[in-house]
């Protein structure tokens, strides 16, 4: 077998055989096809696509090139949820301790951010203590004992996935729907749950910039974690506005506690039910009317809130700071931004928001740059809110003095104003199952 062949058989938009798909993946992974050829397939599915068969066959070779996680002695309760990333994305950190309370089993591996999204990794280590590597067989016995474990990527999991997806980025070949159908299944199906709900973000802080292409991303993915033997449902929610009020990583624990003690309410625990909802559904084989009510009960009794305190305490992180959120570390500078006008804002571009956060220190702009854990950014106003010049919209948190003024600026070129309310926009756009 010939990689030329392959590459020309997909080039002129010729379905390839379950041999040829393994055999691209296996010889890229072990380097013995070179990245011009990988580049040169990568092209040719960008423009001539996959059929189902397809893309559940790549996405099965790429999740088996390396360790995959046994989750089988959790049976069916074994639950994930991914997000395709978002600015003031803090779901995770809310609706897994909801599902863990339900009685489903909660063994996450989780990423860290790059550019304007953030990552759940280094939301958890803004946290004091927070141990984000476990050894395989701890992680699976917390889970085992409280339901619930969270940690960083680690290991050789789906190592072809890993080089394609670098290879990918610098070849304009991110934007293709198998592609990035196999990029996120893969890593699901070597991370064992065999319930998976998706949080498929869509606007101007996401990939997907509109709901047609979040559909047919979401359709994709569910149709192929079917095909492969997981349960799947899709959530499509906006990100043309961020989500919640807080933007940096203690500052979004700081709301995730907010919503689980009961103390905040509004976009972020609405879509957090829907996706905890979604989720135990399928876990228990619910209707949606008793998932949902079984995932308000976890909030408001505080049994979800409970999980999460049980669940920092176990991998060592101080939970004091949960029950009083002034303990976790403080900024040097604090800048109020004004509004220039009096109107409503009628749009926010939420990446540009995402992007001014990095600026002040809460993101990276490479892999292995520096964090501040306590820099970002609180919302004071949002889409659809009347303002008055002078009146602030925001609060920035750093410890670069010399990033506010510039950072401030970007965050107004940001917004949009009107005399007008701009029409309301949808939270969640439908579910895909």
């Amino acid at each position: 077998m010939r990689m030329y062949d392959i590459i020309e058989k997909k080039r002129d938009g010729l379905a390839l055989s379950d041999e040829e798909i393994r055999f691209f993946v296996d010889g890229y992974t072990d380097g013995s096809i070179p990245d011009y050829q990988a580049s040169a397939l990568c092209m040719a599915i960008f423009f001539r696509g996959m059929n189902d068969r397809e893309i559940s066959v790549l996405t099965d070779a790429m999740a088996h090139s390396g360790d995959m996680i046994d989750l089988s002695r959790f049976g069916t309760l074994s639950a994930d949820k991914h997000s395709t990333g978002g600015v003031g994305d803090k779901t995770s950190l809310i609706v897994m301790p909801i599902v863990a309370a339900l009685g489903a089993k909660v063994a996450k591996m989780t990423g860290r951010g790059l550019g304007h999204t953030g990552g759940t990794v280094d939301k958890l280590e803004s946290i004091p203590g927070y141990q984000i590597a476990l050894d395989s067989e701890r992680f699976l016995t917390q889970v085992e004992d409280i339901g619930i474990s969270l940690v960083g990527q680690s290991g050789n999991l789906t190592p072809a996935d890993k080089k394609l997806y670098a290879l990918r980025d610098v070849t304009a070949t991110v934007n293709s729907i198998p592609l990035i159908t196999s990029s996120i299944m893969s890593k699901k199906l070597a991370a064992g749950a065999h319930n998976i709900v998706l949080d498929v973000k869509v606007g101007s802080g996401a990939f997907m910039k509109t709901p047609a292409d979040g559909r047919a991303l979401a359709e994709k993915m569910v149709s192929i974690g079917k095909l492969c033997g997981r349960n799947m449902t899709a959530v499509l929610t906006n990100m043309d506005v961020p989500l919640g009020h807080n933007i940096g990583n203690a500052l979004e624990v700081r709301e995730a506690v907010a919503v689980l003690k009961g103390e905040s309410r509004g976009d972020l625990r609405e879509v957090c039910i829907a996706l905890a909802s979604n989720l135990i559904r399928m876990v228990f084989d619910l209707t949606e009317e008793e998932a949902r009510r079984r995932v308000i009960d976890a909030l408001g009794s505080g049994a979800a809130f409970s999980k999460l305190k049980e669940w920092i305490s176990a991998q060592g992180g101080d939970t004091r700071c949960l029950d009083d959120p002034s303990l976790f570390p403080a900024t040097a500078f604090a800048y109020e931004i004004q509004s220039p006008v009096n109107g409503y804002i009628r749009k926010m571009d939420a990446e540009r928001i995402g992007i001014t956060s990095v600026m002040l220190g809460a993101g990276r702009e490479t892999k292995d740059a520096p964090i501040d854990y306590s820099a970002g950014i609180v919302l004071c106003k949002k889409v659809g809110e009347r303002v008055s010049a002078g009146e602030t919209l925001a609060t920035l948190y750093t410890n670069r003095e010399s990033a506010l003024a510039e950072a401030a600026e970007h965050y107004l070129t940001a917004l949009t104003f009107g005399e007008t309310p701009p029409e309301p926009q949808p939270l969640i756009y439908e579910i895909v199952r």
